[in-house]
């Protein structure tokens, strides 16, 4: 590695492999291929794919799974394919392949389907024989086994081929849409269609807007697993008032059940207490968790398949609310119980969150909390957002915030369908320089969310194994 001084750095710490070393690695392994069941999305992810087909005939669709991304040095973060890609596929977190592309070629019935993968780190002394033991990033020896070509289709149903082989199979004067950013070499195989590519991803993004029956079974062990992560959260309270940087405790005890349990994290947990509450993505985690304050805990686990849970509890840190915290909660409790009445299979998708906004402004009227003078029930008034500045709930699956994608008509302006998961999730934050409330409430937020799948029979609460009513949550605490 040449510097900009002519001087060479050394690249890596790792001393040069003697040639007979590095020949040895060539041989004396056993076989230890397998044959591997079909992964349990499989079935449901070819429905998707046909989906995809029928809607651009005639058409070669890409979509790639992203490569990985470095964050110091030769130090990766964790991949994560494209939410597409999982989508199309079902693959699994550990089992993940960086620079994998799904790729739909048309053919006269339809489209076959092949995945462009990396195979496993060949042993025998090939052209690629010396990433076994030599390449950081793909070697067996630094990363771990992957699957054979062979062992990839039989786990997702799909035909298989080498990587190296993609140039080839993105020849021709081929219709084509791609997923773009996410794969160099395919963006520049393919000549930029912004309209088409557009229009693919917005379809792919509103594919995601009703969940199958495996997608459900998926949303409910990721959130399952985030109630589990606030009760251990709970237990360790005490502990967390007794440390200078209590928020990172709390951080870290969510985090290590989203480990256990599923991939990781959803998203960056947010365990923000006392002031800390006014920042509504407040992912520093670097400050005391007081008793006597309020802790926002806003976190969700990301299961194995990559679905996840976005749950939001605002705990008494003492184990009881004071009476102006408790004030706050119950306005904000009783805005999201009107935002759940709300929600029904055929209801507009923004009536949850008028909803509860019009519940929050009543509430805020009767407080006397009027900062442009006029009233806040006023029709069209807008004056509460100084208190709730953002969205009362969002689509929620593979990605936290999920479908973001979808046209406005069938997202924000659409109805609500069976099918459907999203969460409810309104708040109040009382920035603690804020000279238009009174001094006691400055410096308290507080939002309570939970994660809703609409049924024909009306909405199903998929997180609650946690308490909402502040008797409950108090009784819950003390009981932990």
């Amino acid at each position: 590695m040449e510097r900009l001084d002519g001087s060479r750095g050394a690249g890596s710490h790792d001393r040069r492999m003697p040639a007979a070393s590095a020949e040895s690695f060539q041989h004396g392994w056993a076989n230890t291929d397998m044959k591997l069941p079909p992964v349990s999305g499989a079935a449901y992810a070819a429905v998707r794919r046909a989906a995809v087909s029928e809607r651009f005939p005639g058409e070669r669709i890409v979509i790639p799974s992203g490569g990985l991304k470095v964050r110091s040095n030769d130090f990766d973060y964790t991949f994560r394919p494209h939410s597409a890609f999982i989508h199309l596929t079902a693959e699994q977190g550990t089992q993940a392949v960086p620079d994998s592309v799904l790729v739909l070629e048309p053919d006269g019935t339809g489209h076959s389907v092949t995945l462009f993968t990396r195979p496993r780190s060949p042993r025998d002394g090939g052209p690629n024989g010396a990433e076994f033991h030599s390449d950081r990033r793909h070697g067996e020896f630094w990363v771990g086994r992957r699957r054979t070509l062979s062992e990839t289709s039989d786990a997702l149903g799909v035909q298989v081929a080498a990587r190296d082989s993609l140039e080839r199979a993105l020849a021709g004067n081929v219709p084509t849409r791609v997923v773009r950013g996410e794969d160099p070499l395919v963006d520049a195989l393919v000549a930029p269609a912004h309209q088409a590519d557009a229009e693919l991803l917005t379809f792919l993004s509103e594919l995601r807007l009703i969940k199958d029956e495996w997608e459900i079974e998926q949303m409910r062990a990721a959130v399952g697993h985030t109630v589990a992560g606030f009760h251990d959260v709970v237990g360790e309270l005490p502990h967390a008032t007794s440390l200078a940087r209590g928020e990172r405790w709390i951080e870290g005890t969510f985090n290590r059940r989203a480990r256990l349990d599923g991939y990781g994290l959803g998203f960056e947990t947010i365990a923000a207490a006392g002031a800390h509450a006014c920042v509504l993505h407040w992912m520093r985690n670097d400050g005391p968790v007081r008793d006597g304050d309020l802790l926002l805990l806003d976190a969700g686990v990301e299961a194995d398949s990559f679905y996840t849970g976005d749950v939001t509890r605002t705990l008494p840190v003492g184990g009881r609310f004071t009476d102006v915290q408790r004030r706050v909660y119950d306005l904000v409790f009783a805005a999201q119980s009107a935002g759940i009445a709300a929600l029904r299979p055929g209801a507009r998708f923004g009536d949850f969150h008028d909803a509860a906004m019009r519940t929050v402004a009543e509430g805020l009227d009767g407080w006397g909390l009027r900062p442009g003078g006029d009233a806040a029930t006023t029709p069209g008034s807008g004056l509460y957002r100084r208190y709730t500045v953002c969205g009362s709930g969002h689509m929620l699956g593979l990605d936290c915030h999920d479908c973001a994608g979808a046209r406005s008509e069938n997202y924000i302006d659409g109805v609500l369908t069976p099918g459907q998961v999203l969460t409810v999730e309104p708040g109040l934050y009382f920035q603690p320089d804020d000279l238009t409330v009174p001094e006691e409430l400055r410096g308290i937020g507080v939002r309570i969310e939970d994660d809703f799948l609409i049924t024909a029979d009306g909405p199903v609460c998929l997180s609650s194994g946690l308490p909402r009513a502040a008797d409950d949550v108090e009784a819950w605490m003390a009981s932990l």
